[in-house]
């Protein structure tokens, strides 16, 4: 009999089943031992509304779906599990409220090309429409006599509101249909959201003109007072500040997506004796697993054999690599860069450094800006406030015996009420502020991230990449025994010229500039863990750690003080040697961007508290710190702890903004009030930070926070006149005072308003 793994959801036959497990008396059949353990460590997010897998001659019994709820991740939207779209990405469950939703998460790209066909299609009628009423107007000016408004004498039958009809029609199907489907969700989801005002509003206005064209007489109304153009503007504006919108948050989901490509695709497992290659994501716990060099490690573990050096920046942040031996942590998603090695998986799938740092980036992703909580608010009682006041309005007039004045305060305080302004109020001003950052090197992504940007009162900065520029440089050169420096470095570079490592990049990069011959050697051996012992010209000679040298018998016990002030200074030391004798040590370090100095000084007089966050240790961190003047410095950070850095300091009631340039940033910029992602840094970071400082120049963090609070200033500027319009506008609609067209020139007026506020904002000094 056939059956249905619950978790990849492949047929099975039951008989041949790779692993099966019993859950509340029901047995499940499974592909593989990897499905079983996923499904035995959160059995509910697979079988949320599904029913036990069937087999033939079985009847299933149901499961009753855990009655939990889940944030859309696109549009925000808080959906029951059980009556929502679930998608598995990545070892992840995902739940969206629509397609359309499904397919901008996928592909934001495409779904932002399907926007900007609709919105094409619905300015197109926009522009047609206000052509074909400007001829008109034009005609009667110029004393023709349009008696039935027909522009084609031979088409009698094509009046004038026909052929309204016919271009405002592919604008409410084409244009409008986005608000039409999240309309028809939210009712589904009990939600009273914009997008239902806004298809009632144009769908009633759509309705009534077409059957006063289509069946006259009717009612009382001529066909030139027809509400076609009032429903096209409604969904054109509102349809273009979507647009504005998406188009700054159109990578929302493209952060998470390129976290979830940092893990290999295959691992190198052993089984039976064998080296097998399989999927990544079916490693299983205590599997041994097999890292060539240049490879990625497919997930947490323990190395139990080998030695190698693991690129581990994209996590830790810090730049050289670090050693790894036998006993040694591992982690996933890093990069093995010399030598083959052995480890235990230790955490597999959700359980993994990288997939914590995924769901911490989408939890603080997905929760609602605090401006976006009252306008959600607003709306959960605007919208239902408004369609009773609309029916109120009809009912009392028809009471009062006059039939058209209710059709018409109907469709009056509907169009009043449809929120064109308050759906360009934000984008508007985003747009103006990202143009005038852009002539900074400044991006603003969205409203989310600058709403206490006023508040604003402490900047963490991570070190390496941020305030340090990320690659090692050869800071100090110390000879010993009268040997000059130039040999010294000489000398070096000979040893470190077969070499990959960052430290050994370094010496060479400074031999070169300085046009310093360097020699082939005639032989080479490196020495894990300790150093590279070479043979060049005849001679021999050693650069590596204290172990090393007191392997070979020299006494370093004169030299300590200088290597202790040296490692004081942040510097990694390498101790050279030659033919036995000791000549000197090269300091390498990562040295400090410019201008760090001064935007801690900045940021101080802006009565900010200036934070360094690392991952470094405290020796290094502090040496950093003291050179900048912060005081402040928490260091031995891993990358999953960052957030929690920052999220500890809002318990404690301050508003803090996260400069950073890693993958390992990304948790701690999302979840930062403000997120500053340095524009040099990686393509997560920067999707992540709500500013990008395209330009890698520090002292645009200061200029990035001034920018924040003036565009702050007008998306509250812009929001607040939104709702005093329509606060004030729909009784004056109700009460018979306003009628249709002039609501619709109001409501036009009013978005024009919203643009022109948010355009003084390029006059703003940062």
């Amino acid at each position: 009999m056939k059956a249905t793994d619950p978790v990849c959801k492949m047929t099975v036959d039951d008989k041949n089943a790779a692993a099966t497990s019993s859950y509340k008396g029901t047995t499940y059949y499974f592909c593989a031992k990897s499905c079983k353990e996923r499904f035995d460590k959160d059995p509910e997010s697979f079988l949320s509304g599904m029913t036990a897998p069937r087999m033939d001659g079985m009847k299933p019994d149901a499961i009753k779906p855990a009655a939990e709820m889940a944030k859309d991740p696109i549009c925000g939207m808080v959906v029951a599990k059980d009556r929502s779209i679930k998608r598995e990405i990545g070892g992840r469950s995902y739940y969206f409220c629509s397609e359309s939703c499904v397919k901008t998460f996928e592909a934001p790209e495409a779904e932002l090309k399907i926007m900007k066909k609709r919105i094409s299609i619905a300015l197109t009628g926009v522009v047609v429409l206000a052509a074909f009423r400007a001829a008109v107007f034009l005609g009667l000016a110029g004393g023709a006599t349009i008696l039935t408004m027909v522009p084609i004498p031979w088409l009698p039958w094509f009046t004038g509101g026909v052929w309204l009809f016919i271009i405002t029609t592919p604008v409410m199907i084409f244009g409008g249909r986005g608000f039409f489907i999240g309309a028809w969700h939210g009712i589904k989801n009990r939600v009273a959201n914009m997008d239902l005002l806004i298809a009632v509003g144009t769908t009633t206005a759509y309705l009534y003109s077409t059957f006063v064209v289509f069946f006259p007489g009717i009612l009382p109304v001529e066909e030139k007072n027809v509400y076609f153009e009032v429903s096209a503007v409604i969904i054109a504006f509102v349809l273009l500040g979507k647009y504005m919108e998406e188009i700054i948050k159109k990578r929302s989901s493209a952060a998470v997506r390129r976290l979830l490509d940092l893990k290999p695709q295959t691992a190198r497992v052993v089984r039976d004796g064998l080296e097998v290659e399989i999927a990544a994501e079916s490693v299983m716990l205590d599997e041994i697993i097999v890292v060539r060099p240049g490879e990625k490690i497919p997930t947490d573990g323990i190395v139990i054999e080998g030695y190698s050096s693991v690129d581990e920046k994209m996590l830790t942040g810090e730049s050289v690599p670090v050693e790894k031996k036998a006993g040694d942590e591992i982690v996933g998603g890093t990069i093995n860069k010399m030598g083959t090695f052995k480890f235990r998986a230790t955490r597999v799938g959700a359980d993994t450094t990288l997939s914590q740092i995924i769901k911490i980036v989408e939890e603080a992703q997905a929760s609602s800006s605090r401006i976006q909580r009252l306008a959600d608010k607003v709306a959960a009682y605007f919208v239902p406030a408004v369609v009773s006041i609309a029916f109120l309005s009809a009912a009392v007039w028809i009471l009062a015996g006059n039939a058209t004045m209710a059709l018409l305060s109907f469709i009056a305080v509907l169009i009043i009420a449809c929120p064109c302004a308050l759906g360009i109020a934000t984008p508007a001003a985003l747009m103006v502020g990202i143009g005038k950052g852009a002539d900074f090197g400044i991006l603003i992504r969205g409203a989310e991230h600058l709403e206490r940007a006023e508040k604003l009162n402490v900047v963490v900065f991570d070190k390496t990449g941020t305030l340090t520029k990320g690659e090692p440089e050869v800071t100090e050169i110390v000879s010993v025994d009268g040997a000059a420096e130039v040999e010294v470095l000489r000398l070096a570079a000979i040893a470190e010229k077969g070499s990959e490592h960052p430290l050994a990049e370094a010496i060479i990069k400074r031999a070169d500039m300085l046009g310093i011959g360097i020699p082939e050697a005639e032989e080479f051996e490196a020495i894990p863990g300790y150093g590279v012992r070479v043979v060049s010209e005849g001679k021999e000679i050693i650069i590596g750690n204290r172990r090393l040298m007191a392997k070979i018998g020299i006494n370093l016990a004169d030299s300590e003080k200088i290597i202790s002030e040296l490692e004081e200074k942040g510097n990694t030391t390498m101790i050279v040697a030659a033919e036995g004798n000791l000549m000197g040590f090269i300091a390498v370090a990562d040295t400090l961007k410019e201008y760090a100095g001064d935007v801690v000084k900045g940021l101080r007089d802006e009565g900010i508290e200036v934070v360094m966050l690392t991952g470094d240790n405290e020796r290094t961190a502090r040496a950093i710190g003291s050179q900048i003047g912060i005081d402040m410095i928490i260091s031995n950070v891993l990358p999953g702890d960052k957030a929690q850095v920052i999220k500890k300091l809002q318990t404690e009631g301050k508003v803090v903004a996260m400069v950073g340039d890693g993958i390992n940033d990304s948790p701690a910029l999302a979840q930062a009030d403000i997120g500053i992602a340095i524009g040099s840094g990686s393509d997560v970071a920067k999707e992540t930070g709500g500013i990008i400082l395209v330009r890698d120049d520090l002292r645009d963090v200061i200029k990035g926070i001034k920018l924040s609070k003036a565009t702050m200033r007008k998306i509250k500027q812009n929001l607040f006149w939104a709702f005093i319009y329509n606060t004030i506008g729909v009784p004056i609609a109700a009460f018979g005072l306003l009628n249709p067209m002039i609501a619709a020139a109001a409501m036009a007026l009013s978005s024009l308003s919203v643009v022109g506020n948010s355009a003084l904002l390029k006059r703003a000094k940062i």
